[in-house]
């Protein structure tokens, strides 16, 4: 069985932290954030594939980026808060429960409300799960492996970011995209059942109170940090969301080579993460800014370079270093804003950029919609600018800031 843990909610932990049993839930809780974050974007790129078969356009089915992260904005610190006292591994199952059954029911919708729900399904899941499982680690592996724990459950973020698309984009083209969600379900239910056998029951040890997202909210750090986020996950999405419309009608690229396209974009970002991440802690500034800076760059190159195929694929393998980076440097700024309150550190991280990603998906939808894919570049370019001079006016600012 897997070595225990015992705690009160206004108590203290106690457990026998077997490295056995701790590296295999540390990797269940990772798969499980791998497989909510690849859900939540799924739809990107199967975007177009999606909207036809409802006969709605590409903004209106850019709905199912944008719901998902206004609930998760609202479950990360509603959710963690009501069930502070419950079981924290009963949770995770039940979310992911939750998120399977979401999946599935996309699969099978024979309308696009249904579509919808089940997007509303995974907004609460993202909000619950990522908030809990995110500072598990140092309940799982003992104190000297919490770092390397740390490490590899906040690697399902970038890995989800950047493989999620193309890899949906890619089931889609060869089975249609519904068979990309049932994948998603199976995947998901496998989560489920390794969180069931290697998790160990994981009693409340501290409860995370709104009155303690309200305090950290008066630091200038914390402010900051969701200022930067903000602008760079507002960027970012706002294009990205759309970047298969913009290769079918600008590129002018075919489905196989838009899913060849995504797919060394996700490659490029898992390089983009472990360079991030290798240099976050010691230049978090820098890192963050110079990605802000190249996703403003490559969106606002777009619209003239990636009109040939050369200059779209070059131009996507920089925003996918680029991006690779922005979930590391994001955390690392909320971790070290509030090294005493993990958890509510970790709500704040998922709400602010849920938030942003539901933000950037609408807007970008709204804009698509009325202008073109052209002009969703330029507008999601000129708000990563922002996020860079936002950086290079607080040049003095770090994770550790006054208060």
């Amino acid at each position: 069985m897997p070595a225990s843990t015992t705690a009160s909610v206004d108590g203290q932990v106690s457990s026998s932290r077997s490295p056995l049993w701790g590296w295999p839930a540390v990797v269940s809780v990772m798969l499980g954030i791998f497989a909510i974050v690849t859900t939540e974007i799924l739809p990107i790129g199967l975007l177009t594939s999606i909207g036809s078969s409802f006969a709605v356009s590409d903004g209106t089915a850019g709905l199912m980026m944008t719901m998902p992260g206004f609930l998760a904005a609202i479950a990360a610190p509603l959710v963690t808060a009501v069930t502070a006292r419950f079981d924290r591994r009963l949770m995770l199952c039940a979310f992911m429960l939750l998120l399977a059954l979401a999946n599935f029911l996309a699969a099978v919708a024979p309308e696009y409300w249904l579509v919808l729900a089940s997007r509303i399904m995974v907004g609460v899941t993202i909000g619950g799960f990522w908030s809990i499982g995110a500072g598990l680690a140092e309940r799982l592996v003992p104190p000297t492996s919490v770092p390397r724990a740390t490490a590899v459950i906040f690697s399902a973020v970038p890995l989800g970011s950047v493989l999620g698309v193309p890899t949906g984009t890619l089931v889609g083209d060869l089975a249609g995209w519904r068979t990309a969600f049932t994948v998603m379900g199976v995947l998901t239910v496998g989560v489920l059942i390794m969180l069931l056998l290697f998790v160990p029951p994981l009693p409340p040890v501290q409860a995370t109170r709104l009155s303690v997202l309200g305090g950290m909210l008066r630091t200038s750090s914390t402010r900051f940090a969701l200022l930067l986020t903000s602008l760079v996950v507002l960027a970012h999405f706002g294009t990205y969301t759309y970047v298969t419309p913009f290769l079918k009608q600008v590129t002018h690229a075919g489905d196989g080579l838009i899913t060849t396209f995504l797919l060394l974009y996700g490659a490029a970002g898992i390089v983009g993460n472990f360079l991030g991440g290798a240099w976050v802690a010691r230049h978090p500034r820098i890192v963050f800014g110079l990605a802000g800076g190249l996703i403003a760059a490559v969106t606002l190159l777009l619209p003239a370079l990636g009109r040939g195929e050369t200059g779209a694929v070059i131009l996507l393998l920089v925003w996918g270093v680029a991006y690779g980076a922005v979930p590391v440097a994001s955390q690392t700024w909320f971790s070290k804003a509030a090294p005493h309150a993990p958890e509510a550190a970790s709500v704040l991280f998922t709400a602010s950029f849920q938030a942003t990603i539901s933000c950037g998906a609408l807007v970008g939808g709204l804009v698509l919609d009325r202008t073109s894919p052209t002009a969703v570049m330029l507008v999601g370019g000129c708000t990563a600018v922002l996020m860079v001079v936002a950086v290079a006016a607080r040049s003095t600012e770090s994770p550790t800031g006054p208060g």
